[in-house]
């Protein structure tokens, strides 16, 4: 466990000295930039295999509003496969709304509200029901960036409206890492 917890700190480290590094993100004036350049496209990809499959698919697409704030949206698609039980195959799709705010050039303020549609065991009727359940998620991340446009997200996000009983996520923090272009 230490020899995990010291690799993740050596990551983070390695991550976070990126920022010295590596130029800030392209400069956006409202004026001088076309929409469609203000445009970035992204998301995120998971797979897991074996007893338990798991796929996620979630792409997103934003516009920098201003130098240091941008606004989007993006999709969610995930497929879960756990052989151990009879009848433990479902999808959970969705959608969301975000945005963010630079607060330093590579350190960002992230809020997002997302409405995900799975099947929620229901402990009254002892069955699982198809439920659409809303988070809102707080928090912030760091973007390393990669080329004049691209980058790699590493977010930590808090859902304010976790319910465990109906709540696609069994806990309420959420770490992603995803890329843009």
């Amino acid at each position: 466990m230490l020899l995990l917890k010291n690799k993740f700190f050596v990551t983070f480290l390695l991550v976070f000295s990126l920022h010295f590094v590596a130029t800030a993100q392209r400069e956006i004036y409202q004026d001088s930039i076309a929409f469609k350049d203000r445009l970035y496209f992204g998301g995120n990809f998971g797979m897991q295999f074996g007893t338990v499959t798991l796929l996620d698919v979630s792409p997103l697409v934003g516009v920098m509003i201003t130098p240091r704030f941008s606004s989007g949206v993006g999709l969610t698609y995930q497929y879960f496969n756990d052989r151990r039980y009879i009848g433990g195959e479902t999808s959970s799709y969705g959608g969301r709304v975000f945005s963010r705010y630079n607060v330093l050039p590579n350190i960002f303020a992230h809020a997002e509200l997302e409405t995900i549609n799975f099947d929620n065991y229901n402990i009254l009727a002892d069955r699982f029901e198809r439920i659409w359940a809303n988070s809102l998620f707080l928090g912030g991340g760091y973007f390393a960036p990669f080329g004049p446009r691209g980058g790699a997200n590493f977010t930590f996000l808090y859902n304010v409206l976790h319910d465990n009983l109906r709540s696609p996520y069994s806990e309420p923090y959420v770490i992603r890492v995803g890329f843009v272009l």
